[in-house]
């Protein structure tokens, strides 16, 4: 892929991030700090993996503060792979919140302690669940550790909380970029949230974009369970990028966890421009595909079928074609949206997706005056009139929305008007203002 990738770790704002052992506490105080339930909490250790963002500002300066996967001694290939990331974070930061429990101290939380101990000087020694005095008193044994800065706070009910600000404002370096750039940046970028079934290949393809590895990939389905965002550059356009969990059936659905990764994907429709659903294509289109795509189209979102694994089938003649006829054929509700083919292991299709995504960004934004919109009107009903139980009569339209596009029908009689016209008037609106690629939201009003 050309162009220029760069994460959400880049140098803009300072970075803090949260370190320690599995179920200390570490999304709770990640949650409190940026004043939103971004990570997931739970009482089951290790449910965050990936390293999840958010903006914490400390009296009006911002600082990108990361949520990282617990650190353990021993475990299983995940749980490495899951610690190893969580020292890459930790190397990285301007600041370290070293979180450790009041109540315990064990050998993981040694073993951390003297991983980081080169760090000494950006690291804040974070005392969580002191919620009485006596807990209070023994934060104290904590400097033992041979840190400078300790706080005891209570990440749950937000104990200590302004301590922890004013030593973490001490470690803060000299702010580089202005928080005015970072949201104009912001606003220009085009946002894709990853959408698919479990292990089709989401977070290789975002690791792929991102050129580094920001999510967790395994051949575990389900691994990636917070929403986890990234930004690059491609040929001077920024995007960001939401990673999310795959999304399964509800009957299939059991830990209280995934059942929060599910609604937390769902909720990153609303926050994207364009979808990306990820199909794997030796398995196909699935009825959750189906499903995922008739919440972004309800929505209005641009939706991108990414079929992956391309590198996996035989390149046969015109394969393309029939696939895209398939889909098409099993996808009616997707019969404006592109079909692109990539392999996100080698970066096949990527440059061909990315000029996808600009070009449905830009239908996205597409606006119609309003007597050419009549005028279409007008065309339409003398070729094909509406017709049903009643007499049926178009009066006026107008456009009231991009990106979404939205678009307001008047009508003489809303109850029962032929939906197959209105979709009728949607595809000349589609073919006649360049619009092919996006779909349209179409109100009808009396």
């Amino acid at each position: 892929m050309s162009g220029s990738a760069s994460s959400l770790t880049d140098r803009t704002v300072p970075v803090v991030v949260i370190a320690g052992r599995p179920n200390v506490g570490k999304s709770t105080l990640f949650n409190r700090l940026v004043g939103r339930r971004m990570a997931i909490t739970d009482e089951l250790p290790g449910v965050t993996r990936d390293a999840v963002e958010g903006r914490w500002s400390i009296d009006g300066r911002e600082t990108l503060l990361i949520d990282t996967g617990g650190y353990r001694v021993e475990g299983e290939h995940l749980d490495k792979l899951v610690s190893a990331r969580s020292l890459e974070q930790a190397n990285t930061a301007d600041v370290i919140l070293l979180l450790l429990d009041v109540e315990e101290t064990t050998p993981e939380d040694e073993a951390f302690i003297d991983v980081l101990r080169p760090y000494g000087e950006r690291i804040v020694v974070v005392i969580n669940k002191v919620d009485n005095e006596k807990r209070l008193q023994n934060v104290w044994n904590f400097y033992s550790h041979g840190f400078k800065r300790v706080v005891g706070i209570s990440a749950a009910h937000g104990v200590g909380i302004d301590e922890l600000e004013d030593m973490v404002r001490e470690l803060l370096p000299e702010a580089t970029e202005t928080p005015d750039r970072e949201s104009r940046d912001a606003e220009a970028a085009i946002r894709i949230a990853v959408l698919g079934k479990p292990n089709t290949g989401k977070s290789t393809l975002l690791n792929n974009l991102l050129g580094t590895e920001r999510s967790l990939v395994t051949d575990i389905p389900g691994t990636t369970r917070d929403v986890v965002e990234g930004k690059f550059v491609h040929r001077g356009q920024s995007f960001i990028l939401l990673d999310t969990a795959g999304i399964r059936r509800k009957n299939k659905v059991t830990e209280p966890v995934e059942y929060y990764s599910v609604n937390r994907a769902i909720k990153s429709i609303e926050n994207a421009d364009i979808i990306f659903l990820v199909v794997d294509i030796l398995e196909g289109v699935s009825d959750q595909d189906k499903k995922i795509a008739q919440l972004a189209v309800r929505k209005g979102k641009g939706i991108i079928l990414v079929m992956n694994k391309w590198d996996l089938v035989d390149d046969i003649p015109n394969r393309q074609a029939a696939e895209t006829d398939r889909v098409r054929f099993l996808f009616p509700i997707l019969n404006f949206a592109p079909v692109v083919f990539i392999s996100a292991q080698t970066g096949k299709g990527i440059d061909s997706l990315l000029k996808t995504t600009k070009k449905v960004w830009q239908q996205l934004h597409i606006t119609v005056d309003t007597p050419a919109l009549n005028k279409l009107l007008k065309e339409a009903a003398e070729f094909h009139k509406p017709r049903g139980k009643r007499r049926y009569r178009t009066k006026y339209m107008t456009q009231t929305g991009t990106n979404p596009l939205r678009f307001v029908l008047f009508v003489n009689v809303k109850k029962g008007f032929p939906k197959t016209w209105v979709g009728f008037l949607v595809n000349r609106i589609r073919s006649n203002f360049g619009a092919k690629d996006v779909p349209i939201l179409m109100e009808l009003r009396e």
